[in-house]
This record gives structure tokens, sequence and C-alpha cells, in this order.
């Protein structure tokens, strides 16, 4: 995940430099003889680390305009820490001050994307990043004992309006 903009410009950067490393080496592959089925074999590793470096530019553009992903539970909070942060246009080093705490502590904390926080961490965090999170509860039915299909069922979702 990105966390920083200097890390955004520097994967941007990237993403732009491996399509054309990406060209140069089909180009000199054609060249060297190769076949199209041993060209698409030695491709593929390549178009997937540019496809991942892609999309992780794309996610940090989606958090800087705002949207960001639903998540159930808790599971994803410490990732919605994170991109409420850079939404705000905020650097760490300013959530640090906002916090009262240093500014290793904050890196350190979203390198680890929160694990193990605190609900009253997340509240000070929230209330230092100026953003109200609304929750919405969803009440499954009770599980019969011993059901082994009770584990994967799930009851529809209710969409918001």
């Amino acid at each position: 995940m990105i966390r920083t903009e200097s890390e955004y410009q520097q994967a941007a950067a990237r993403v732009d430099a491996e399509r054309v490393r990406l060209a140069a080496h089909l180009k000199a592959w054609k060249k060297q003889g190769f076949t199209a089925q041993q060209v698409a074999k030695l491709r593929e590793p390549l178009e997937a680390f540019h496809m991942q470096l892609a999309e992780e530019v794309a996610s940090y553009e989606r958090l800087k305009r705002g949207q960001f992903d639903e998540f159930e539970n808790l599971h994803g909070l410490g990732q919605i820490l994170i991109g409420l942060r850079i939404a705000r246009g905020m650097t760490q080093r300013d959530l640090a001050r906002r916090l009262e705490v240093n500014e290793t502590a904050v890196s350190r904390d979203e390198r680890n994307e929160y694990h193990g926080i605190t609900v009253d961490r997340a509240k000070k965090v929230l209330d230092a990043l100026g953003v109200r999170l609304v929750t919405r509860v969803e009440v499954e039915p009770m599980r019969a004992a011993g059901d082994p299909a009770a584990s994967t069922r799930r009851a529809p979702r209710k969409k918001s309006r």
C-alpha cells in the first residue's frame, strides 16, 4: 500500500519506466527470435509486476479523491485510517502533530496498518483527521449448533439508499 506522496510519485514514475522497459524487452526478444509462446512466458511475470504496481498507484489516487472500499467487522480499518489521512491531504507528520505523538509512531502504526489498534486509539485518529465514521449493524440469523453449512451461510446484504 502506498502511504505517502513521495511513495506515490516514485511508484507512478516506476509504472512509466516499467512500461518502457517491457516494450524494450519485447522488441529485443522478437529480434532474438523467441517464439510467441516463449515471449508470453517471459512477459507474464513482468506484466504481473507492472499491473500490481499500477493498481497500487490507482488505489492511492482513489484515496486522494476520498473513494473508499467498504469494510466489514472492522477488518480493513487500518487501511481506512491510512486512506482517510491521504484523502484529507495530511502527511504523517501532520497527523503526528495533531495526535501529539512522534512522527515515527504514526509511520510505524501505518506500516503495520494499525494492527491491534484499540477502539480508543482509532477514535483519537479519526478525531485528529476530522472524520466521522458511521457504521451500520446487520444482525445475521442464529446458526444451529453442529450445522456444517452454518459457517459459510450469510444473510443477504441490504443495499443502502
